[in-house]
């Protein structure tokens, strides 16, 4: 048996996954490693080309039919929300351009959430690496920013008008519900692929320095410092169980979304 698994180069994900990767996980198949951004994985997952695949909770409507969501390997946490960025702080966003890294994002959705009231003019659909200068040089009025730019966008000379998971964990009290793990259904167990990721996990905080090379090898951001403060803020006790806050969070994020017209309704996990 051969796994396909789709997963970002990001280093929450390449840490989580280095030893299942690597073959290092008794009893788990040989892995057929894609690495694609999550904006990317939302709508690639659609064609069912991959047994476990990374994906956005914003994309789970979309998916739920065919994939089943493994409670374990994903990133979800407080103090890990996107942040919006601008030059200088800014009233609201009404008729501004914003640029944001998918329209399938978790982060995008959080971000229609929020600014509901006071809607932007223009979104436009930008890679996560050019979101931060391009807000520099001007040519979006703002930014919807992910992963470890919450660690680097002063260096751009940016500020943040808003942090999405302050926003949402104050309105809830539930952590943030981000990047999500799926098994295709008919294709692969959930039970084993369970087993699966959670061993690759618990050898990746057993021996860290195992996976450093290969983390540093798909990073975007190669400074160690980042790239450290990325695996601790978005590697947590979520990444091994979901448990009731996490799935309720799913389930709090979903309801919301659609109760607002944004995504179709999905069943509750709770």
């Amino acid at each position: 048996m051969e796994l396909t698994l789709a997963v970002s180069p990001c280093p929450n994900d390449t840490f989580v996954f280095h030893a299942l990767i690597h073959g290092l996980v008794p009893g788990a198949p040989r892995v057929n490693l894609t690495f694609a951004d999550v904006d990317v994985t939302n709508t690639a997952a659609l064609d069912g080309r991959f047994d476990l695949v990374k994906v956005s909770y914003a994309a789970l409507p979309w998916l739920l039919d065919d994939y089943e969501l493994l409670h374990c390997g994903g990133a979800l946490g407080r103090g890990c929300g996107p942040l919006v960025l601008a030059r200088e702080p800014l009233d609201d966003l009404t008729g501004r351009t914003v640029a944001v890294p998918g329209d399938r994002t978790t982060a995008y959705l959080l971000f229609r959430l929020w600014s509901a009231a006071h809607p932007p003019a223009r979104i436009e659909v930008v890679p996560f690496h050019e979101i931060m200068p391009g807000v520099a040089a001007g040519r979006y009025d703002a930014g919807l920013v992910i992963h470890e730019a919450r660690f680097t966008y002063q260096r751009y000379g940016l500020t943040a008008l808003a942090d999405l998971g302050e926003w949402w964990e104050g309105d809830t009290g539930l952590p943030i519900p981000l990047g999500a793990i799926l098994a295709k259904k008919g294709t692969v167990d959930p039970a084993q692929a369970t087993e699966w990721v959670r061993a690759s996990l618990r050898q990746a905080w057993l021996d860290p320095a195992a996976s450093h090379d290969f983390i540093l090898a798909n990073a975007q951001e190669m400074e160690p410092a980042v790239v450290k403060q990325h695996i601790e803020l978005y590697v947590n006790e979520f990444t091994l169980d979901l448990g009731q806050d996490g799935l309720a969070a799913a389930d709090a994020l979903l309801g919301r979304a659609a109760a607002a017209g944004l995504t179709p309704p999905v069943k509750p996990f709770l």
